[in-house]
């Protein structure tokens, strides 16, 4: 085997499956389509679940892809350890109803120890306990040693989400040596050290569970596989983390070129460099998908991701905005396989630097408040009333306070935080309520010769539309120039208040400005009016503009 740069082996990879009759797909965005159970795409398969189901027809029986993928649940030890990180990329091939267990063991065999010529005796294979026909498969016709065969129960290899299409795994281990391993003579696959990583996972989609765990055969089985490309870059490239390949690394470099530091030289200040490699990397992407700053949804997530390294940036001394900088590099890095980004990187800068310069005006004076605040705090716990006041007054979202209090051996009263957002939410409501009553109907503003809003929020979440007429401190107006606002379009994305349901939020963009929606009214005759506020360039009658809504309410 020789040492493959990330990009080559994503390439290598699409192009075997292409030789086996697959179609290649370009990755799915990281928005989910027609999928509200999710935030962002956290699996290769995700964007191919009505495909596995048959609600839609796949466009041929045999695909392979490299999907885009963001995962936030263990976002707190992203930076702490070398081995997490929010965005990765999962290489799949997938049979809808075509080949099975055969074909799909000797391609990946075939894959591994032919195009990247990985040695055999460096390749374990898994497989569920009771799958005799994959361990048969395995070692008859693929022809691996059985001493490199290892069984395991439905924990680890058995793929199952309740009710609906299941089934065994197969999982390729391959062993780095007896150097990274825990020294234990009893080290063996499914050991919890880094001597043997599992690389592809292979799942054999044949049986339908009822939701009882009674199991019947399908007719026509699947195949579903996933295999990461950084974690395969990592063997490839005989380097401990992702971190360390190509290139993540080369994003690294850009920022210890900016920050004057190095790598390894600083144990906090390590967790600093990965924190922010990897943050941008995944908001590059997200922006490029679409996803706006906000304060719901994924565009929370965005928010939190971009904050949390521009702070890290501030803690190893780098203090003006700097991310739309680096992004540039993790754009010249994917710029082949994601031309997207190319065409979109000035509005992907403009949306990241905007964020954070927003950040920055108010970090000292937040910092400066949390540091007397932690000072001042009893028995090590910061009171829900200082966290709420950080997010309500600085933007301080509460996941970067909680993440600061821990770093300061502290806690926070989250109980307490969770109720006083509550009661400002439901007085929010309120005042949202009563003040749509009053901000046409009493403040002199009228609608009388604007048309009623085409809605087009049953079909679509992104409509095109045009400003027909904006106001601001209670007068209508040709053109704001920033601050709280209300805009009328000739067609909309979002519900209005009615009816009992609270109106629509989200985010309308005017070229490279964004216009954060916080609540949808209409007017007696059916205009519907944009409460909210303007970040960046002024917006005029006439501009042309893209509404989005916030799916999660």
């Amino acid at each position: 085997m020789k040492w493959t740069g990330l990009n080559e082996l994503r390439e290598k990879y699409l192009a075997f499956f292409e030789s086996k009759e697959h179609l290649r797909l370009p990755s799915f965005s990281l928005v989910p389509q027609g999928d509200k159970s999710i935030l962002l795409i956290n699996a290769g398969m995700t964007p191919m679940k009505k495909y596995f189901t048959g609600e839609v027809t796949p466009p041929k029986k045999r695909v392979t892809t490299c999907q885009k993928c963001i995962r936030t649940p263990d976002i707190e030890n992203v930076g702490k350890t070398a081995r997490h990180g929010t965005y990765f990329e999962m290489l799949g091939n997938f049979s809808f109803g075509d080949y099975f267990k055969h074909e799909a063991t000797a391609w990946a065999w075939e894959f591994f120890t032919k195009v990247l010529e990985i040695p055999e005796e460096l390749l374990y294979v898994s497989v569920y306990l009771e799958d005799d026909e994959a361990y048969d498969i395995w070692t008859k016709e693929v022809g691996v040693d059985p001493s490199h065969m290892v069984r395991f129960g439905k924990e680890d290899n058995f793929w199952e989400h309740g009710a609906g299409p299941c089934g065994p795994c197969s999982e390729i281990y391959f062993d780095r040596g007896p150097d990274k391993g825990c020294g234990s003579p009893d080290c063996k696959v499914g050991c919890e050290c880094d001597r043997f990583i599992e690389v592809w996972n292979l799942v054999f989609t044949q049986f339908e569970n009822d939701g009882n765990n009674n199991y019947t055969r399908l007719a026509n089985p699947n195949i579903d596989t996933g295999m990461g490309l950084e974690r395969l870059a990592c063997i490839m490239q005989d380097v401990d983390n992702l971190f360390e390949v190509d290139t993540v690394q080369n994003i690294m470099k850009h920022i210890i070129d900016i920050s004057g530091i190095e790598y390894h030289k600083d144990a906090k200040k390590d967790i600093s460099l990965r924190v922010i490699t990897d943050h941008i990397r995944s908001t590059t992407f997200m922006v490029g998908d679409g996803v706006l700053p906000s304060n719901s949804g994924r565009g929370y997530v965005l928010r939190r991701l971009l904050r949390r390294a521009a702070r890290h940036g501030r803690l190893i001394g780098i203090d003006r905005p700097f991310l739309a900088e680096v992004c540039e590099t993790v754009i010249k890095e994917n710029a082949n396989a994601y031309p997207n980004l190319v065409e979109k990187q000035d509005y992907i800068k403009k949306v990241i630097a905007m964020e954070e310069e927003s950040f920055y005006k108010t970090i000292d004076s937040g910092l400066g408040l949390l540091n007397e605040m932690m000072a001042n705090s009893k028995d090590n716990v910061l009171s829900g009333e200082d966290a709420f006041k950080l997010q309500d007054t600085f933007g301080f979202p509460i996941d970067l306070t909680k993440e600061i209090v821990a770093e300061n051996n502290m806690t926070v009263d989250e109980d307490s935080f969770k109720t006083l957002v509550e009661e400002a939410r439901m007085k929010a409501k309120s005042v949202k309520r009563d003040g749509a009553e009053t901000d046409w109907r009493n403040s002199g503003v009228s609608f009388k010769d604007i048309a009623k809003t085409e809605f087009t929020g049953y079909t679509e979440n992104n409509t095109n539309a045009t400003v027909v007429a904006l106001v601001s401190d209670g007068e209508r107006k040709d053109f704001v120039e920033s601050g709280d606002a209300i805009l009328v379009l000739d067609k909309t994305s979002f519900y209005a208040e009615s009816g009992g349901q609270v109106g629509d939020t989200g985010v309308i963009t005017i070229g490279d400005s964004t216009f954060e929606v916080t609540n949808t009214t209409k007017d007696a005759d059916g205009v519907v009016l944009h409460h909210g506020t303007l970040v960046g360039d002024a917006v005029k009658v006439g501009d042309t503009v893209v509404t989005v809504y916030n799916e999660e309410k």
